[in-house]
């Protein structure tokens, strides 16, 4: 279940917040079942298939988790635990990509036929979070043995608003909150805000993004046709679709959870404001980088053994963010390059903050900028061939395929409104030229969303209800994250 679906916003969400405070007034555990049961049919959702192998997941880890509370070997039950949930990743995520390349090697000629793998709804999150349980189980034990751990941890793991995308949530931060006696009551402020949060979460979703991904998708289904000038134009509309379609999730997520009284981790913070590749990635899927710091890097001994140590485990943690995405060589690049990046920003730091912030903020943004089209691209020769469009600049024209691709139903409507029609028939892709100064715009002056979710005015809650209708008005079918298959 999507949460830019009709049967999501008429149904599902007010019946779960509903439900949720009735019977949390009644007794705490009855809350915890009615969230934990809403996650169950939230992902079923998705298909029972899938279903079954989330189930296993967690039967699993329930009884490892009580290994690890109660049994002596408590770090070799963990390891052994943690090795298990890897191996289940990898083998719904990762077999085929791994066992196609030794068949390359080992079979030249020959081509692998593929085994066919369902990938379970959102393994790569609720595995990592199954690993942070399994963790804090560990360090801190003493925590979980008052009361009735196991709804504590089931809960923790189906509460469906970061149950598919994240953002990935320390235990202890998500159970010391469920289990607070002043977030079982009604906060009509928390929904006010959470409200406001998922419509300009929902129009930047459904209006923003979904507008630039009908563009990159033209580019991507005419690769040898599109102009150099398309593809440097598609490169930007990439680089907005994601930003504009994570962001987007990530407001719908908080917004719905603090509906419920839980505050989500910050998971986004204007990312495209970033004056280098680590400052980037201090903003980009926060929780992601913060679960690799605390579980890769600082074990492999963070920066604390040398600097030529440090560089290796920032390469370690970037490559397993690489593959963490995705079970293909851009992926794997894309986690490298940023590695190599992120070291060079260390190497230079105090060269690079002699330098004016405007020149800092174009070499980041270009460099996040053709870094994303490798992301997007299905293989390192198409990324190439793309590059090479590019950069010797044949054909500077840009098509109408691409152009009509931002003329949406409601186009008319708005030049009528805004009284725009002379400069949209007069200027060859007004609406392309709107659409992308407007993300320039959104992308580099608002504050943050998740930074002024309590700040509720007459003026935000209006354009939260315009950016509603609209949005609202739009759902025709359920168009999927960019994050829905990692």
């Amino acid at each position: 279940m999507l949460f830019n679906s009709y049967i999501f916003i008429l149904l599902f969400l007010p019946v779960s917040v509903t439900g949720y405070y009735v019977l949390s007034g009644i007794h705490d555990t009855a809350g915890k079942i009615w969230i934990i049961s809403g996650g169950i049919l939230f992902y079923l959702y998705a298909g029972s298939e899938a279903a079954a192998v989330f189930g296993i997941s967690i039967l699993f880890n329930l009884a490892a988790s009580f290994l690890i509370r109660n049994g002596r070997k408590k770090d070799l039950i963990l390891g052994i635990a943690i090795a298990v949930n890897i191996v289940l990743l990898f083998h719904y995520k990762y077999f085929n990509f791994a066992a196609s390349n030794f068949h390359a090697i080992l079979h030249k000629g020959t081509e692998y036929e593929s085994r066919n793998i369902l990938l379970p709804l959102g393994i790569s999150f609720f595995t990592f979070q199954q690993i942070s349980w399994l963790i804090s189980c560990s360090r801190k034990p003493e925590t979980k043995s008052a009361g009735n751990w196991i709804p504590d941890y089931l809960t923790f793991i189906l509460y469906f608003p970061k149950l598919i995308m994240g953002p990935l949530m320390e235990p202890d931060d998500f159970i010391g909150q469920i289990n607070d006696p002043a977030r079982k009551k009604v906060n009509w402020d928390h929904i006010a805000a959470g409200l406001k949060l998922f419509c300009f979460g929902l129009f930047k979703k459904l209006i923003i993004a979904d507008t630039f991904a009908g563009g990159v998708n033209w580019g991507f289904h005419h690769i040898e046709e599109a102009t150099a000038m398309d593809w440097i134009l598609i490169s930007f509309f990439y680089t907005f679709e994601i930003y504009f379609d994570f962001s987007g999730y990530c407001d719908m997520a908080t917004g719905v959870s603090a509906m419920f009284n839980i505050d989500l981790p910050i998971n986004f913070d204007s990312p495209y404001k970033a004056l280098s590749i680590r400052d980037f990635w201090k903003r980009w899927h926060m929780t992601l980088t913060g679960f690799l710091t605390k579980n890769v890097y600082i074990p492999l001994g963070g920066s604390k053994k040398g600097t030529a140590r440090t560089y290796v485990n920032t390469m370690i943690v970037f490559l397993v963010s690489g593959i963490w995405h995705g079970a293909n060589w851009t992926f794997i690049l894309w986690g490298i390059l940023h590695g190599l990046l992120s070291i060079w920003d260390r190497v230079f730091e105090k060269m690079q903050k002699k330098l004016p912030e405007t020149v800092r903020w174009i070499a980041t943004f270009s460099t996040v900028n053709i870094l994303w089209l490798l992301f997007r691209s299905e293989s390192a020769a198409q990324f190439v061939f793309i590059l090479k469009t590019m950069v010797f600049m044949r054909n500077t024209s840009i098509s109408r395929g691409l152009i009509n691709c931002f003329v949406l139903p409601e186009s008319t409507f708005l030049q009528n409104l805004f009284h725009l029609s002379g400069p949209a028939n007069s200027i060859r892709g007004f609406w392309l030229l709107l659409f992308t100064a407007a993300a320039f715009l959104l992308c580099l002056i608002p504050e943050n969303n998740y930074r002024t979710r309590e700040k509720n005015s007459l003026l935000t809650l209006s354009g939260a209800i315009v950016c509603f209708l609209w949005a609202f008005l739009c759902i025709s079918s359920e168009s999927v994250f960019v994050y829905y298959n990692f």
